[in-house]
């Protein structure tokens, strides 16, 4: 059941989502943004305040949602993220992004800061998005 409903998700997702979190990665992207929500000022939510940070000199890893239409609004965010030696990955669905903060409200992006309660999660997860390769750097 939740398999198929995870493959719905991906169906909807636009051209530019790469790299994609697989299911059990993004689980633990959800699982380490809730922990960062616990923790004041280690999660930006939305595109502004995450790329305010990152010109500032703020580290961490971006999250992405992958169903985000027109992709004009981030389109620019990876390279930024890139430029500044920033990990990013995508998920399916902004709807889940923003039920893992618990708004009421979609999100298409946010960033989390790296904390010591969550530290060896949040480190995994950066190991695991450095192994994936963007879906234009792949030679068929």
């Amino acid at each position: 059941m939740q398999v198929q409903l995870m493959k719905k998700k991906f169906k909807y997702m636009n051209a530019m989502a790469s790299p994609v979190a697989p299911r059990k990665l993004a689980k633990k992207i959800f699982k380490c943004v809730k922990q960062a929500t616990k923790q004041k000022n280690y999660i930006r939510l939305g595109l502004r305040e995450a790329q305010k940070y990152i010109r500032r000199g703020e580290k961490g890893l971006v999250v992405f949602a992958g169903n985000v239409t027109p992709i004009d609004i981030y389109s620019h965010m990876p390279v930024v993220c890139e430029e500044a030696n920033i990990p990013y990955v995508f998920v399916p669905s902004k709807e889940d992004l923003g039920s893992v903060i618990r708004a009421n409200r979609t999100c298409c992006l946010l960033m989390i800061r790296s904390h010591p309660e969550y530290k060896e999660l949040f480190d995994e997860i950066v190991d695991k998005i450095s192994k994936l390769e963007p879906a234009f750097a792949k030679t068929d």
